[in-house]
């Protein structure tokens, strides 16, 4: 098993910034790579970005490429998100998510619980 806990989530105004933080523990060795999604109220689940270890390659959704930015310390097993130029619409919960390989669909072995980011106008 790998817990994943989300930190760093809050209120920031329309072109403000916040960094996400997700630290990862136990069976950390079988989760290759790392993502970011987010779920806005009455919206399905949606892919944000991803990271591989191995690789180092990040993916983005096209919404916030040029403003997000994801990265990771491998010796804290820990995966940040930077967010930059937020706009309204990128209010939602956001999850941490852990699994064997960097894809855009939500298969991935383990999840965080969410944090909730609020971008005001």
């Amino acid at each position: 098993q790998v817990q994943l806990v989300e930190s760093g989530g809050g209120l920031a105004q329309a072109g403000g910034s916040l960094r996400l933080s997700c630290a990862a523990s136990g069976r950390t060795f079988d989760s290759n790579a790392m993502a970011w999604f987010r779920q806005a109220p009455g919206k399905e689940r949606e892919f944000v970005a991803t990271f591989s270890w191995s690789s180092g390659i990040t993916y983005y959704t096209d919404s916030v490429k040029g403003r997000f930015t994801i990265s990771g310390d491998h010796a804290k097993n820990t995966v940040y998100l930077q967010m930059n130029s937020l706009k309204p619409e990128d209010t939602a919960v956001y999850y941490c998510a852990a699994g064997p390989e960097a894809t855009m669909v939500p298969k991935y072995n383990y999840w965080g619980q969410g944090t909730q980011v609020t971008v005001s106008s």
